[in-house]
């Protein structure tokens, strides 16, 4: 379910519910005011009684309603996640292939197969534009069937070798088709910025080596408690230790060795 449906349903949805609030409103104001005996009256009477007694079905109905359709519209979203995933393999894997000074038939055909199935999966999410029961329609994301082509441009059943000059237009045609599908395809996942986005180079963490007093104090308690206790394989324990000693005297990029020990064991 695309996100235009999505909204169209649920419009559809709340313009009912609002229709029956605002006539049971009505109706449940003016019925103390108005005849019985008159027809008004009885129509009035019978349609709030009616609305009465049926409240709790049409509520129920909206909410199984709703339900439905939030979880054909989960089940679109994974689907059109699965065929992205779909679409990066097969992006890659023509990238690949374009590096490929003497590719063999069966590199070919294997890159080939990945892109045609995924070019063949996207109609497990979407139908085709124009599609009727009389005519085929339009391939929803024309990108992938430029790739296709700019790949069929390197069969080495034509070809045994191509020119690096060769492989690099269709690599860059793949980019280019590439990124005009990413553009229009994404659109349908409503991705929203993140909340905490790390928009500089060369960023470094924020935070400070060391932990909580309440966390190191449990940390010394556990390893008192297991030292109480010789190790049942004493040689374990040594290879353990000394590895870790050694680990955290060689510097890492990634790490600050001056972090406290997790294991709560002073270095020896």
């Amino acid at each position: 379910m695309t996100r235009k449906t999505l909204r169209s349903r649920l419009t559809a949805t709340f313009v009912f519910l609002g229709a029956v609030l605002v006539i049971a409103a009505i109706a449940g104001f003016t019925y103390p005011f108005v005849d019985d005996q008159s027809v008004p009256g009885k129509l009035l009477k019978s349609g709030y009684e009616y609305l009465r007694d049926m409240a709790l079905l049409i509520a129920t109905g909206g909410v199984a309603y709703l339900t439905n359709v939030f979880q054909k519209r989960s089940s679109f979203v994974d689907s059109l996640k699965e065929e992205w995933r779909d679409v990066l393999h097969a992006k890659s894997a023509l990238l690949e292939y374009t590096h490929l000074e003497n590719p063999t038939t069966q590199q070919y055909i294997a890159a080939f197969n990945i892109l045609s199935e995924t070019i063949d999966n996207m109609r497990t999410v979407y139908r085709n534009v124009g599609e009727t029961r009389e005519l085929v329609g339009l391939y929803p994301f024309a990108p992938l069937h430029d790739m296709r082509r700019a790949l069929q441009t390197l069969n080495p059943l034509k070809s045994a070798s191509t020119a690096e000059s060769d492989r690099k237009i269709v690599r860059d045609a793949v980019l280019q088709a590439f990124y005009a599908l990413r553009e229009r395809f994404l659109e349908e996942l409503d991705l929203e910025e993140p909340t905490s986005p790390l928009l500089i180079f060369a960023g470094r963490r924020r935070k400070k080596p060391g932990a909580t007093g309440a966390a190191n104090s449990l940390q010394l308690r556990q390893r008192r408690r297991q030292d109480k206790a010789p190790p049942s394989e004493p040689a374990i324990d040594t290879l353990l230790t000394d590895l870790y000693n050694r680990e955290q005297s060689t510097p890492k990029p990634w790490r600050d060795v001056t972090e406290p020990a997790p294991n709560g064991r002073a270095k020896a």
